[in-house]
């Protein structure tokens, strides 16, 4: 009996786990305004080409916003995947791209700063900038989400997700996602 206990505890407590991992984006308020997101790349829904897979050129797509909240002083951006078997794997997570943008290039350098300031994080693969798709294997979804913030934050070399998400609390202004799927090949 003390064994099938135990054993109902380490299940609850790993469910328990994985629902709080794949909760925390909606922790965090998305603020009022809705933010237009786009990509010239791939529309929303539709299967992402194999350029931005990691297997392949693994290059970040061509992201543009625009319907921008009045009073912006910066942008994050954060790609991930929800359906990774390990639980949410962040792809790419980039913070203080200025207001004044409303896209961001294809093929951003794997650098911690851009010329125009804005940083990059480090995604799961353990790397600076831009991960793409590899999934192990079926359809999986990467949702590109952006973020408009009343700040510049004050980040880390080196931060997360997890960093920018917790940065980002009480200042998010507006936000909007672009979903592409990649298939396993």
């Amino acid at each position: 009996m003390l064994k099938f206990l135990l054993a109902l505890t380490i299940i609850f407590s790993i469910l328990v786990s994985c629902s709080a991992h794949e909760k925390e984006d909606e922790e965090v308020t998305k603020g009022d305004s809705q933010i237009v997101l786009t990509s010239d790349g791939f529309k929303n829904n539709e299967l992402m080409p194999d350029r931005y897979s990691y297997r392949n050129n693994n290059i970040s797509p061509y992201l543009a916003w625009e319907k921008i909240p009045v009073n912006t002083k910066s942008f994050v951006i954060i790609c991930d995947d929800p359906d990774a078997p390990v639980g949410t794997w962040v792809h790419w997570v980039i913070a203080n791209i200025p207001s004044s943008d409303t896209c961001i290039s294809e093929a951003v350098p794997k650098v911690n700063t851009l010329d125009n300031e804005a940083i990059q994080g480090v995604n799961d693969y353990g790397e600076i900038g831009y991960g793409g798709p590899a999934p192990p294997s079926g359809v999986h979804r990467y949702f590109f989400k952006i973020y408009a913030l009343d700040t510049v934050l004050q980040l880390p070399k080196g931060f997360t997700k997890k960093d920018a998400l917790s940065a980002m609390e009480n200042h998010i202004l507006g936000y909007g996602e672009l979903i592409g799927r990649y298939a396993h090949k």
